[in-house]
């Protein structure tokens, strides 16, 4: 088997979707054979969680360290770069479809308690294409005794074919975007940037943009646009998710190197299990659920 895990291609009317089941997220997404995420070979491992579902918590936590219910939990680090314990635990795990057909997939993802993360959870997700390009709707359920924090995030890597990051106009519906340290760790905020359709550029960004601002369908809409409006893609979130993460590729190897730009939907920023902001509590039996999706201009 590809080390990406079993494979399901979803299309309609021109969409394409390739999802596998590592990490239980989309490796390939496409428009009349247009590519717009940077995805990756099915016997890769997904660089830079490319695609995959973050949880039980988006971003990095600091020294994997935090406290709930009255007790100090500790996580493993994963980049011991900077002491983190970063993107969850479900990343590396295999998803099982249970429903699947010509334009959609559910896979289901039962997540042990263990140390670090003593909090069983059962994990659901419906991708789909439609008219509307992508579809991912989440659903979390806590399936143990007592309740849990929880937060979700998911890492796709956007792409406009034709031209460059550099070339591209960003747009993100934001009032606010986090500081961090020199571990990358949230310790403040200010004003955000790109608040209207701005270049690119030369501009570095691994920021989490939060305060976000809402259409009448109460999402959130994140547009990228190419060199003379040629191409433009936007991803939406509903009002689960209250932060969109985004990130110029600076720090993957090789040819990826801002070649792509991460964004992230998160229902919490960087850092929640300690900070607490955007926290979810999951009472037992208690189901979490948030829905996003990306649509080129077709």
């Amino acid at each position: 088997m590809a080390l990406s895990g079993e494979q399901w291609t979803i299309s309609y009317s021109g969409w394409e979707a390739v999802i596998a089941s590592v990490g239980g997220g989309v490796r390939l997404f496409s428009l009349n054979g247009k590519s717009y995420i940077d995805g990756y070979d099915d016997d890769d491992l997904a660089p830079g969680s490319a695609g995959h579902i973050l949880a039980p918590w988006p971003g990095r936590v600091g020294d994997g360290e935090y406290e709930f219910g009255g007790h100090t939990h500790q996580l493993p680090w994963n980049e011991p770069t900077t002491r983190t314990a970063m993107h969850g635990l479900v990343g590396w795990l295999r998803w099982q479809a249970v429903d699947v057909t010509d334009s959609a997939v559910s896979l289901e993802c039962s997540l042990p308690a263990q140390p670090g993360y003593p909090f069983p959870l059962q994990l659901r997700t419906r991708w789909s294409v439609g008219p509307g390009g992508l579809r991912a709707a989440h659903y979390v359920s806590n399936v143990g005794a007592t309740a849990c924090p929880f937060g979700l995030g998911v890492h796709p890597y956007l792409r406009l074919p034709g031209s460059s990051l550099a070339q591209w106009n960003l747009k993100v519906p934001a009032k606010t975007e986090l500081t961090t340290d020199e571990r990358q760790l949230p310790n403040g905020s200010t004003h955000a940037r790109f608040q209207e359709s701005t270049p690119i550029g030369d501009t570095v960004l691994d920021t989490s943009f939060g305060d976000l601002q809402r259409d009448s369908d109460r999402n959130a809409r994140l547009v990228l646009t190419g060199p003379d409006d040629g191409e433009e893609l936007t991803l939406w979130a509903d009002e689960s998710f209250g932060w969109f993460h985004v990130y110029t590729s600076d720090t993957l190897d090789g040819d990826r190197r801002r070649r792509s730009l991460a964004v992230e939907p998160m229902s919490c920023p960087p850092d929640a299990m300690r900070s607490g902001t955007d926290l979810v509590t999951l009472a037992p039996g208690e189901l979490w659920s948030g829905i996003w999706g990306i649509s080129p201009r077709k």
